[in-house]
């Protein structure tokens, strides 16, 4: 019912810049929570930035301050990545909240992710 597909990633040099964009489509009613995770090799998946349905923002202490989490405030989300490090190596997810009829319930939704390398 809804495909989440995922841009932007690639190679970069340390302290380089990515922008990563996420698309929703197919049948929607309304979107509430958008969010970006990542999984690095060896380690857990782990929550990158959030924007809730009311535009607050949640980022891991590890970005705050690098990265930024934005909506078009209908089906896409985007992560400004700056100042990038090696350690912000992994595979990034995007993430929605997503109801798909007006009086269905919410269900979580997940893109196929997209590889983010920053390397010299």
């Amino acid at each position: 019912q809804v495909r989440l597909v995922e841009s932007g990633g690639g190679l970069v040099q340390p302290g380089g810049s990515l922008r990563l964009s996420c698309t929703a489509s197919g049948t929607i009613s309304t979107i509430s929570n958008m969010a970006w995770h990542r999984q690095a090799p060896g380690k857990q998946r782990e929550l990158v930035a959030l924007v809730t349905g009311v535009l607050s923002t949640e980022y891991a202490d590890s970005v705050k301050g690098r990265f930024t989490i934005s909506t078009d405030n209908a089906n896409t989300v985007f992560l400004q990545m700056n100042s990038l490090k090696p350690e912000d190596t992994a595979v990034y997810y995007c993430y929605m909240r997503v109801q798909t009829r007006r009086y269905f319930p919410f269900s979580d939704y997940w893109g196929q992710g997209t590889q983010v390398t920053v390397s010299s």
